[in-house]
């Protein structure tokens, strides 16, 4: 193997390592009463060190979605009809129970997303990260004030639908119940963005 890629295999190695240990120490004792100091220590890291690869506390969280930001453009970006392309996507995710579409009950999963929505400051970071995945989806669309109002839509149904599914799974509805009104919801939303949006359909 390459320098180089020892050495990129290392710096993902070391993002992994530093998020993995705060994500535990924040869902042991909470996001506010945690300090960087603390998370850097845990990690055998010094807190420079710490900083190099997560400017905010906030990113040490945000990291385990981090690789979702461009999913959006990138499965619209794929198909001629992007939006019954993401509706697909979607569906398929649904289906396999992806974290990220809110329906899963994996006591991690649900931990995870307790702490992710629950947490003004990383509710605020998560805004920044929508808005980053819907400014690549626009991109992908076309770039004009269309594309964008179009994007907006689309990152928005399925913020909703997914912390709609989240919300019913962490009230303690069994996940065979909330499932097919999930795939319902994902139809019926779809449906009405592809009525609206007839040239992405």
């Amino acid at each position: 193997m390459s320098e180089t890629g020892l050495r990129e295999r290392k710096k993902r190695r070391m993002y992994q390592v530093l998020s993995d240990t705060a994500v535990r120490l924040f869902l042991e004792k909470g996001f506010d009463a945690v300090s960087v100091a603390e998370v850097a220590a845990a990690a055998e890291v010094s807190k420079p060190t710490l900083f190099r690869y997560f400017p905010a506390k906030e990113d040490l969280v945000l990291h385990r979605i981090a690789d979702h930001e461009d999913e959006a453009a990138r499965v619209a970006g794929q198909d001629p009809a992007p939006l019954a392309a993401l509706r697909r996507h979607f569906l398929a995710g649904l289906d396999r129970h992806d974290p990220v579409t809110g329906l899963n009950d994996h006591p991690e999963v649900l931990a995870f997303h307790t702490l992710l929505y629950g947490t003004p400051a990383l509710a605020a970071r998560l805004h920044g990260f929508q808005e980053r995945s819907e400014a690549a989806l626009a991109e992908v669309l076309g770039g004009d004030l269309d594309a964008r109002l179009a994007a907006a839509q689309i990152i928005a149904v399925q913020r909703v639908l997914a912390l709609d599914n989240w919300r019913r799974i962490a009230a303690g509805e069994p996940l065979a119940r909330v499932h097919p009104d999930a795939v319902t919801a994902a139809e019926r939303a779809f449906g009405g963005l592809a009525r609206g949006l007839p040239r992405l359909a």
